[in-house]
């Protein structure tokens, strides 16, 4: 079984149900997030949630999965990336603050538990509304449904309808979605999924939101940036997507002065191709600052 953090896995069914009356289920609080996202210093959602600007957002989507991959991985950060997806309604690249929901194999003791505490929160609807309900423009709702196919069907064309209007962006569901033709029909939604199946979601249990989740290979935290590429999805911690987009442009820059300075025949592939001398590096430099008027360099 997978193993996720949330409410229940990590005080116990018993813990979760002395909470007191005003907590939410299966979320963190607010000093909860801040905490497990305590790298993050800048502007936050009212719940806590990482609030990356929208302007780094569209920055990130010029970034590829190995432009990613190696940044990450100077950090430490070596799960984040996940391939595999069928994609219904291919696009342009997808960056976007990620929503986390988990379901788990539906158990009658915790299943009756979930259902009263969600009336009792006012949640209306199936249990996949109670996350469609808390999005907000530029969201990506990521689900963990454990790769479940027949009766892991997240949302169909209603809910697909819900989720782009209040998102405007993409959703990711380690598992099915169903009624594509009505899904393709939302233009611009692009879905992430394992497979569709004609089944409507059953057998499973919300048990958190906006909780750390697993996705495939990946850690996924409330708050980081999904980018996509043809590759498969990169899910970026908020405090590292500046160090990515810079990383990722200056290399855009290296190639483009690369391929200049090999059609104006002044340096040959093999100086191109190999470690810049420091002249090479000042007048790459220079070249930046005064056609690009960027403030990224090359070190010596």
């Amino acid at each position: 079984m997978r193993r996720v953090f949330t409410l229940f896995s990590t005080v116990g069914l018993a813990a979760a149900m002395a909470l007191p009356a005003n907590a939410q289920l299966g979320m963190f609080s607010k000093d909860q997030l801040v905490a497990v996202t305590h790298d993050w210093t800048g502007e936050r959602f009212p719940d806590g949630r990482p609030k990356v600007p929208d302007a780094l957002l569209e920055r990130l989507k010029a970034v590829d999965a190995e432009e990613a991959w190696g940044t990450l991985r100077q950090e430490r950060y070596f799960n984040q990336f996940e391939g595999g997806w069928k994609v219904i309604n291919p696009g342009p690249r997808l960056a976007g603050r990620v929503v986390t929901a988990v379901f788990m194999p539906l158990r009658p003791d915790l299943d009756s538990y979930i259902r009263a505490q969600g009336k009792a929160e006012g949640r209306v609807g199936g249990q996949n509304s109670w996350v469609i309900d808390t999005l907000v423009p530029g969201d990506v709702l990521v689900v963990d449904l454990f790769g479940k196919i027949h009766d892991g069907t997240f949302a169909g064309d209603n809910l697909g309808t819900a989720i782009f209007a209040k998102s405007h962006n993409a959703l990711v569901v380690d598992g099915a979605v169903r009624d594509v033709t009505g899904l393709s029909e939302i233009q611009g939604f692009q879905v992430y999924v394992r497979d569709v199946d004609p089944s409507a979601l059953a057998g499973v249990t919300l048990v958190g939101l906006n909780v750390p989740i697993r996705i495939g290979h990946a850690t996924v935290l409330p708050g980081d940036i999904a980018v996509s590429d043809p590759e498969g999805i990169t899910f970026i911690p908020p405090e590292l997507c500046e160090k990515v987009a810079d990383s990722a442009e200056l290399t855009h820059l290296i190639d483009e002065w690369g391929h200049k300075m090999l059609r104006e025949g002044k340096y040959t592939p093999g100086q191109i191709d190999r470690a810049w001398t420091p002249a090479m590096k000042e007048e790459f430099n220079r070249w930046v600052e005064q056609e690009k008027h960027s403030k990224l360099r090359l070190k010596d």
